[in-house]
């Protein structure tokens, strides 16, 4: 496949959504005009079972690179999982087992699928760390980390944070940026992309190319998509978008973020032009209402993993849900043993506990058949409508 080297695309690649390119963006400007083919890559590590809107900030600049013609890999961190990535973590994480890892990752190619492509001429390949990591002896590991200080790894935010406040740091922490960096050597790659909180990591295998590979590796880091807190949107947050997400969950999560991340919204979760988004901030700017903007944002985002039906279905729904207050047109079924409100709000998975279930009680967050529910003693009928807060409802089939 010949390689694009058309301006405005490379000036797109490089600007939207970028945080920062290393060593310059000049540099990786320079590569793209050159009309060789690159070889970049994505790591993901399998930590949970569904890719969401973070890991598709990364997937959208890979679908960029491979629609120039250059060569994209899509790294599951079949190895690195296991250890456990310390970046912007308090605490040590649990480590995973290699079987729940591999389960975790087994839907993935499927979902990156929205986004970048497996098949036809220049297809993205899919490779596990574990192929090499697995392999390194003792003395291999030695070596690699022989190219790092403790000062570096003491300099990460996290690990400072921990030491003022006393809080452990295991060993096995320090050398996940020295495996994570041992990938890119591993692929021989020219470059990786991934989000800004993977830097100190990225730029480890940058420095593990300079030394072993005897190569000059770029870094394009995107910026996130935070919330109103300042917090990434992703699974350790419990504020995720996952790209399994049904049309009509997509687009009411996308209604519930705040008006401050519209504009970044549209910059890193759609494929609308950069004009487009400035006119959107514009606009803000100007007084325009901002559910407006918002359901067009939920629509582009809808799009991308369905279709404009889809979308257009998926905003019908939420207006009859919410501003005609009326239930969905489709309601799912749940086969329930239990007749009380607090057991049904449990097994439905509409709570996680029955403590839970309890305070959303008590806050007025529970309704039967669009009935306010005010106490927890409450029996419900079969075909009864549970509705838990503005969007979550479920039919109650009672089973023996």
């Amino acid at each position: 496949m010949p390689i694009n080297t058309d301006p405005q695309k490379i000036q797109e690649l490089l600007t939207r959504g970028v945080e920062n390119v290393y060593p310059k963006p000049e540099f990786l400007a320079q590569r793209l005009k050159s009309g060789e083919r690159l070889t970049l890559y994505l790591g993901i590590d399998p930590t949970g079972p569904k890719l969401h809107l973070g890991h598709a900030i990364s997937l959208m600049k890979l679908r960029q690179f491979q629609e120039l013609g250059h060569q994209v890999i899509m790294l599951i961190g079949s190895f690195t999982a296991m250890i456990g990535d310390p970046t912007d973590k308090a605490a040590t994480r649990k480590p995973l087992t290699r079987d729940q890892v591999i389960a975790n990752a087994q839907k993935y190619k499927d979902q990156a699928a929205k986004i970048i492509d497996f098949k036809g001429k220049n297809k993205v390949e899919v490779k596990y760390n574990g192929e090499w990591l697995d392999k390194l002896n003792f003395k291999e590991v030695i070596e690699l980390a022989s190219n790092f200080t403790v000062q570096q790894m003491l300099a990460r935010d996290m690990f400072e944070l921990r030491l003022k406040e006393g809080k452990p740091i295991s060993l096995h922490e320090f050398l996940y940026p020295l495996m994570q960096g041992y990938d890119s050597v591993a692929m021989d790659v020219d470059g990786e992309v991934g989000g800004n909180d993977q830097t100190f990591n990225m730029l480890a295998g940058r420095d593990l190319m300079k030394a072993l590979g005897k190569k000059e590796k770029f870094v394009l880091t995107n910026k996130l998509l935070v919330d109103s807190s300042g917090k990434k949107m992703g699974k350790t947050e419990g504020n995720m978008i996952t790209l399994a997400d049904e049309p009509n969950d997509m687009f009411g999560k996308v209604m519930s973020w705040t008006d401050g991340m519209i504009v970044s919204g549209f910059e890193l979760c759609t494929v609308v032009s950069m004009s487009r988004v400035k006119e959107v901030k514009k606009q803000l700017a100007e007084g325009v209402n901002p559910r407006d903007l918002k359901v067009e944002l939920a629509k582009e985002v809808v799009k991308i993993y369905f279709d404009e039906s889809a979308a257009d279905e998926a905003e019908q729904n939420f207006i009859n849900t919410f501003k005609n207050k009326q239930q969905p047109d489709e309601i799912e079924v749940k086969t329930i043993t239990g007749r009380n409100i607090v057991d049904v709000l449990v097994e439905s998975g509409l709570v996680s506990s029955k403590t839970e279930a309890k305070r959303q009680i008590e806050q007025n967050a529970v309704r039967v058949n669009d009935i306010p529910v005010d106490r927890d003693s409450l029996e419900v009928s079969d075909g009864d409508v549970i509705q838990k807060g503005k969007r979550h409802f479920v039919r109650v089939a009672l089973g023996k």
